[in-house]
């Protein structure tokens, strides 16, 4: 079997990872000196690292996350509040795994979108399926899906998040429908999957926020009592970054 039809016949397979790796080998004489073992181990590991990165790819892409982010990014200093140790934690995403949720406070600019993000995009990175909205954009979505009779199917694409981010969360003032459909969202995820909270809003104003008792409670007590906290503190990263040379 010739070279070409070798790698032709791998492309077919849609082994993309094998081929490359097999046409670099072709091509380096170093490579092809190599034992039969060797070669085969660097194949497959090959192709596992391909599959890797596209099913990566496809989860960010299905994310949506608000900004790119990475674990190896994340500012330590001082200043910010941020606890190493919770941090590293954080990410091996055993929280996720227990289904237990993240709250993030802090002022404007802190860096709490980011922050979620990162973690988000580490979720990713071990092949959980994650999800970003602003909640005011979540709530303007359900309204909109249930007046086009397609609301099953959103509630659906949400509850398949192992890790759903909402963002901006107490920004805007919400009614009696949107305490239901939030209340609806979180009730969907208790038990089988995490959300993290971004909000400028102390927790200890939540219920006031919320509105009315009793769902103000429901949510509360789905969210606040199984959550990791992390209060950022410091000036707006926003300011630092734009008072760079």
């Amino acid at each position: 079997m010739s070279q070409s039809h070798t790698l032709n016949a791998l492309r077919e397979l849609k082994l993309h990872g094998m081929a490359d790796t097999l046409e670099r080998q072709f091509e380096n004489p170093q490579l092809q000196a190599g034992g039969f073992d060797e070669r085969f181990v660097m194949l497959v590991d090959a192709e596992r690292l391909a599959r890797d990165n596209r099913r990566l790819d496809r989860l960010l892409k299905r994310a949506h996350l608000k900004v790119s982010a990475s674990a190896e990014d994340i500012d330590y200093r001082a200043s910010r509040g941020i606890d190493r140790a919770q941090i590293s934690g954080l990410l091996g995403c055993d929280w996720i795994a227990k289904h237990q949720n993240l709250i993030i406070t802090g002022p404007t600019g802190a860096g709490k979108t980011w922050l979620a993000c990162a973690l988000a995009q580490q979720a990713a990175r071990r092949g959980l399926p994650v999800l970003y909205r602003r909640l005011p954009r979540l709530l303007e979505e359900l309204e909109i899906a249930r007046e086009t009779g397609s609301l099953h199917t959103l509630r659906t694409q949400l509850t398949k998040a192992k890790l759903l981010v909402l963002d901006d969360w107490g920004v805007m003032p919400l009614g009696k429908r949107g305490r239901q459909d939030l209340l609806e969202v979180i009730d969907d995820r208790v038990n089988a999957s995490s959300i993290a909270i971004t909000a400028q809003l102390p927790i200890s104003e939540w219920h006031a926020y919320l509105g009315e008792p009793t769902i103000a409670d429901a949510i509360l007590d789905r969210i606040v009592h199984t959550a990791h906290r992390i209060q950022l503190q410091g000036e707006s990263m926003r300011k630092l970054k734009g008072s760079q040379p």
